[in-house]
């Protein structure tokens, strides 16, 4: 994995600046003292009167707060972004022929590719899902997949998150409040456009409607409500592709199909776009207890009345367990090799690796198999002893729950913080869309770790973001 020291994206270890960098090395210089923080006090006005906010579980400090934002783009190169989407583009379409195998057939269990208890005992595993045709057999129609970058050619996927990917709408607020603030850097360079995401992704979900849906499907975005971390992006999506932004009372299931209520009466309903995880989607076929859901929804899309989006049980394919055999599926069923890596992970269940890890367990990275946001994770070298203990005891009593990979030198971005410029860790979430065809956004969202040192991008965690310029040709 190369050696410690992180991978500068930005300069030669000679201090040269690296080519793609180049046009934004020459306006920093141009920068007269103050302009970058007046660009940060700002940036700030902007995101704040946008009402760009996450909320923090658990945090004292009144709970919306203001997406750190760095004025500083990250840049990748045309070649580069070319090899990535290549192997993005592979990855979600082996894990969509997984997701259609494993709710159908199951030959990947039966050719012992991938242990049969992994996935039928898992809690993402929907059993309500087999047999299921979903529209055009796709099943994760918005992915995000996240990749970290350790070398100048070595870029390697840490997750997928096919269930409900967030963090789309910083991508395009990102861009939006950069061409304000530095309009004169971007007539430098040519700039690969995201801001095509909202049409684009209105363009998939028309394409997965049901058969009678007609020429201009009704799409509605179901969102669990004004108290959700994400609802910001949820009305924001809704309103930029022209979609209506429901809760679970506002829709309701007659005759096998699904209605809005509106004013002027019922109308019905082709898309969900859901925001609302499986288990509370529809308490007749989930958890009863499910205030936000749509009773007897499940029914509507069995019956091909109405499509999901993404589909329930998605999440058997981006459970971090199922994550370390992805480059098998790949293979499996595309018959290539895997273009992008994974991150290389010891499963806890075998007695030689799971002695392995507890013995070195300050030097690796542990992470609850279904943890997200940065939460029921432990960096080993970032942690107390205290910690490291805690976590071997976790790990002897559910080795099955966790999994653990090496501390990687995450690729450094220069970063305006308070000191000055200075390198801080990053990592990429290019978004996906897949219907009757495969639409990657150029970048994604940039990721950026703060706090010197450190490799936890989650703005959960004290993270921020950058906008991602992907250079064209």
């Amino acid at each position: 994995m190369g050696d410690t020291t992180p991978f500068d994206e930005m300069y030669n270890p000679d201090g040269s600046v690296r080519e793609p960098y180049r046009a934004l090395a020459a306006w920093l210089e141009e920068q007269p003292d103050k302009a970058l923080t007046l660009m940060q006090s700002d940036a700030e006005a902007i995101f704040r009167k946008l009402g760009i906010t996450f909320a923090v579980y658990g945090s004292d400090e009144g709970t919306e707060k203001v997406i750190p934002f760095d004025v500083i783009p990250r840049i990748i190169a045309a070649q580069e972004w070319r090899k990535l989407s290549k192997g993005i583009e592979q990855r979600v379409k082996a894990l969509n022929a997984f997701l259609y195998d494993i709710y159908h057939r199951q030959d990947i269990l039966k050719a012992g590719r991938i242990p049969e208890k992994l996935i039928l005992q898992n809690s993402a595993f929907a059993p309500e899902m087999m047999g299921l045709e979903p529209a055009k057999g796709v099943y994760a129609h918005i992915i995000g997949v996240d990749i970290v970058r350790v070398g100048a050619d070595e870029f390697y996927v840490l997750e997928d998150n096919l269930r409900t990917p967030s963090g789309v709408s910083y991508m395009l607020e990102d861009r939006e409040a950069m061409m304000m603030l530095a309009p004169d850097l971007f007539q430098r360079q040519k700039v690969a456009p995201v801001e095509n995401y909202p049409e684009n992704l209105r363009r998939t979900l028309e394409s997965v409607a049901p058969a009678g849906a007609g020429s201009s499907p009704n799409i509605v975005v179901l969102t669990p409500g004004i108290y959700n971390s994400a609802y910001f992006e949820h009305s924001f999506l809704a309103d930029q592709m022209g979609a209506t932004l429901c809760e679970g009372p506002d829709l309701f299931v007659d005759g096998g199909k699904v209605y809005m209520r509106t004013t002027t009466g019922p109308e019905r309903v082709d898309v969900i776009y859901r925001r609302i995880d499986d288990e509370y989607i529809d308490p007749l076929t989930f958890r009863p207890d499910s205030m936000l859901g749509v009773p007897g929804l499940f029914n509507a899309y069995r019956a091909g009345n109405v499509t999901l989006v993404n589909a329930p049980g998605t999440g058997i394919a981006d459970d971090k367990a199922v994550y370390t055999y992805v480059p098998e599926i790949i293979e499996f069923y595309l018959g290539e090799k895997a273009l992008l890596q994974n991150v290389p992970t010891y499963n806890c269940t075998d007695e030689e690796q799971r002695n392995w890890v507890l013995a070195n367990i300050a030097d690796l990275v542990v992470k609850e198999v279904h943890g997200s946001g940065g939460y029921g994770m432990m960096v080993g070298p970032t942690s107390t002893k205290a910690m490291h203990a805690e976590f071997r005891k976790k790990i002897e009593a559910r080795p099955d729950n966790y999994i653990v990979q090496p501390t990687l030198a995450l690729s450094t971005c220069p970063t305006y913080v308070n000191a000055g410029i200075a390198p801080r860790h990053v990592d990429l979430r290019p978004y996906v869309l897949m219907g009757d065809e495969v639409r990657i956004t150029p970048g994604g969202l940039t990721r950026v770790a703060l706090k010197k040192g450190s490799l936890v991008v989650n703005s959960s965690q004290g993270g921020g973001t950058k906008d991602t310029w992907v250079l064209e040709d």
